[in-house]
Formats: structure tokens, sequence, C-alpha cells
């Protein structure tokens, strides 16, 4: 349910942008940890964002795998239904890639993908590893 005075098609909007920013996220996160790396940067070897990180590639390729459709993905063509607008079949990153470069793949193809870049990202854990977990300091 949309809160009063929020048009379906700019909360899909919304979900959209929201779910351009995970796959940045996930993409983004591993070109920074291989340059952070190269360059000192110690941010790159934070123990929650790299877990974060690997967390979120392990999902998505666990939800194509089990050939489960996004929940953004589904959010965002419900919203775009309920706003008159034409929703898309599939995967949010098969369709949007496919716009962007006119290809078109089965939807084994991006779960192998996504696992090939789930490996980098845990190959990246080893070669880079995060700082240890920290437990939180008690004060007494």
């Amino acid at each position: 349910m949309l809160p009063s005075g929020v048009p379906a098609r700019l909360a899909a909007d919304a979900v959209l942008l929201a779910h351009a920013a995970v796959v940045v996220f996930i993409v983004g996160m591993l070109l920074a940890v291989a340059v952070g790396a190269a360059r000192g940067w110690g941010w790159v070897r934070h123990p929650w964002l790299r877990a974060a990180h690997l967390a979120a590639i392990a999902l998505v390729a666990a939800q194509a795998w089990l050939g489960r459709v996004c929940p953004l993905t589904s959010l965002e063509m419900a919203l775009r239904a309920a706003a008159g607008e034409r929703t898309y079949a599939g995967a949010f990153v098969a369709h949007w890639v496919g716009r962007l470069l006119y290809y078109d793949a089965p939807l084994w193809v991006f779960a192998l993908a996504y696992t090939a870049f789930g490996a980098l990202v845990a190959a990246a854990w080893i070669l880079v590893p995060p700082r240890p977990f920290r437990r939180p300091r008690h004060a007494g």
C-alpha cells in the first residue's frame, strides 16, 4: 500500500533507482576493494561492509539459481502495473542489460554470471581480507 499522494509510477521509479544502487554497490565495491588494496584505503577492509557485499552477491546468485525474481523487481513491476504502465518479464539485470546492450540471454547465463561474480567477491575476501570483527565495548 502506497502512502497517500504517492503515485505508483513515482514509487516504481524510486524502486528502480534503489535496485540500480544495489547493482552499483555490488559491482562498485569489488572494484573499490581491488583499487583500495593497491592504494592502501583502510575502509575497503571494513568487516561489516565486506560482509554486506558478500551477502548481497550471494543472495543475488542464490535467487538466480532458484529461478526466483528479485523482490525489488517484483515490487517495481507491481507498481508499474498499478500505474497502468507496461511491465517486463524476467529479472531486473537481464531486462536492463538487454535494453542497454541489446543482448538477450537465457536466465541460466545470468545465474552463471552472478555466481562467477560471487566467486570474484569471495576471492577478494581472501586476497584482501577485511579487518576482524570486533566485539562491542560495554560501558561499565
